[in-house]
């Protein structure tokens, strides 16, 4: 008998993956197709990817401030949009 396979764990979608869907959403929300239902899940689905990217975004920003804490301890804060 050959062992038992477990299903791959699925995998996060890095922040590129996530605004590429977001752009595919807004254009067929755009598009005159005229299924709510369809328009409903995009919509749903565009919110849960907004989200997962600003929580993204903001984990970036804790550690890009962590690495500029000085030794002392304190925080040196910088602007990161150039």
């Amino acid at each position: 008998m050959s062992p038992v396979r477990k299903a791959p764990a699925p995998t996060e979608d890095s922040l590129s993956d996530d605004l590429r869907r977001l752009e595919e959403i807004v254009r067929s929300l755009e598009a005159e197709d005229g299924d709510i239902d369809k328009a409903l899940a995009l919509f749903e689905e565009g919110v849960a990817r907004l989200r997962a990217a600003r929580e993204r975004l903001s984990g970036a920003e804790a550690r890009v401030q962590k690495v500029l804490e000085e030794a002392d301890g304190t925080l040196r804060v910088e602007e990161i949009d150039g």
